[in-house]
């Protein structure tokens, strides 16, 4: 497992959720929203064990909802305890940032 891949594991459900929080979205939409957002190397293969364990801790719900181009597609969207999880994540990667920021920037 590459370095960039261990990092993407830590924060990838705070950058989902973050998406989610936004609009309601699919898979396939989910994976080109973080693409666009500079995570290019994400499959939608991690993404969809990420939001089925998200899911399970209650801080996302899914329905499926008819395409205009092909089959159902199961639309994900935020819970309140999701949004309260969401804050926490924010709230930490304020306080983790700036030391990781100091200790990991490289001298000029």
């Amino acid at each position: 497992m590459t370095v960039r891949s261990q990092l993407l594991k830590g924060f990838l459900d705070g950058c989902i959720l973050a998406v989610i929080e936004k609009q309601t979205v699919y898979g396939y939409e989910l994976s080109r929203k973080l693409q666009s957002a500079g995570l290019p190397d994400v499959p939608e293969g991690t993404i969809y064990p990420v939001l089925l364990r998200l899911q399970k801790q209650g801080w996302i719900v899914s329905e499926m909802r008819p395409s205009e181009s092909g089959p159902n597609r199961k639309y994900y969207s935020i819970t309140p305890s999701g949004l309260e999880a969401l804050t926490l994540i924010r709230n930490e990667w304020k306080l983790l940032s700036v030391p990781l920021e100091h200790f990991l920037k490289e001298e000029a």
